[in-house]
């Protein structure tokens, strides 16, 4: 894609109006980009909660309208003034504030940071890279912290809440290709099929997860957790790890708040592991999409992906806002 000053391209944009949100496929022109010095033409791009809540004008995502929502993107670089970022690079941009309140992978273009930008690595397509997207990095960062504090194989069952989600079915298809007794929590009896082709040997419910109980502790079950819903869920699960065990947490789905005492960390050395992936440094990002290319990358991707067009994203959004998403959707933005 050649760029000059006069060129437009197409773009799913967000607005917010007196009489509510607006929103839908357009043309734009360069302006609409921030004064960054890499541009990317992009590909593919992946639907996110995020992105949804962007895209419905929920101003603690995005503060500014209007706006092209987006937290990933793959494609190819087609303009920089970096030395290190060659034009013609195959990239990978997640998280920061791209689709934010910087306009995002909804568009055929979009314009960030060189501390962005990750090379694709061997191993992935860029298709394949946003069936991963933000979700699988998170997965990612949350098995590599569990994998620090000592979670191996032969350690015990390893439990994945809110496991019918983009973060949850990957790192259910992660551990399982790694050796590990996965156990899927989930709400939705329809993705029973799809968990157990990724590879969960058992279910638990989202009931039994989230179980208030005024004990300090309970008997413990899981020799590790990665944690997509918070609340109560995350309160149980701390409750129920395993002596020395740990528990990933990356979601706030369904809550907040916690109320727990000390027991669980003073009594059993229990590890809370908190995952930030939209700040994750440069040089960490780019291991651990190595590791997502090569011997963590999920068997059966496919599985798990919906392909879209841009001008099918207002369903998507409705869809994902409802609860009523398996999987990960992915963005087609090729012509």
């Amino acid at each position: 894609m050649d760029i000059s000053p006069d060129t437009t391209f197409t773009a799913y944009r967000v607005d917010l109006t007196d009489d509510g949100v607006t929103r839908g496929v357009t043309e734009v022109g360069l302006d609409v980009l921030p004064d960054y010095p890499v541009t990317v033409e992009v590909h593919y791009s992946s639907l996110n909660y995020k992105d949804a809540l962007s895209a419905s004008g929920n101003k603690g995502v995005s503060k500014n309208y209007p706006h092209t929502p987006g937290i990933d993107a793959a494609g190819v670089v087609v303009d920089s003034s970096v030395p290190d970022v060659a034009v013609g690079t195959e990239v990978i941009v997640t998280s920061y504030d791209l689709g934010m309140n910087t306009p995002g992978g909804f568009g055929r273009l979009i314009r960030v940071p060189s501390e962005w930008v990750v090379p694709k690595p061997d191993g992935l397509s860029l298709r394949e890279a946003m069936i991963l997207g933000t979700a699988g990095f998170t997965a990612a960062m949350s098995l590599d912290a569990l994998f620090v504090q000592g979670l191996m194989p032969n350690t015990g069952p390893v439990v994945v809440t809110g496991a019918s989600g983009g973060v949850g079915s990957l790192a259910v298809a992660m551990l399982a290709k790694l050796g590990f007794e996965v156990v899927a929590g989930t709400g939705s009896p329809s993705a029973k099929t799809l968990l157990s082709e990724l590879g969960a040997s058992r279910f638990v419910s989202r009931e039994e997860l989230s179980e208030a109980s005024k004990k300090p502790m309970l008997k413990p079950e899981w020799a590790g957790a990665v944690d997509t819903v918070g609340g109560a869920t995350l309160e149980h699960l701390i409750k129920t790890v395993q002596p020395r065990g740990s528990v990933a947490a990356c979601g706030l789905v369904g809550g907040t708040d916690l109320s727990l005492t000390v027991f669980p960390f003073i009594l059993r050395g229990v590890n809370l592991l908190g995952i930030d992936s939209a700040t994750c440094p440069l040089e960490k990002r780019q291991t651990l999409w190595k590791q997502l290319a090569g011997p963590w990358k999920p068997d059966g991707l496919d599985k798990l992906a919906t392909d879209i067009g841009l001008d099918e994203l207002d369903d998507a959004v409705e869809k994902i806002l409802a609860g009523e998403t398996t999987g990960r959707v992915v963005v087609s933005l090729r012509d």
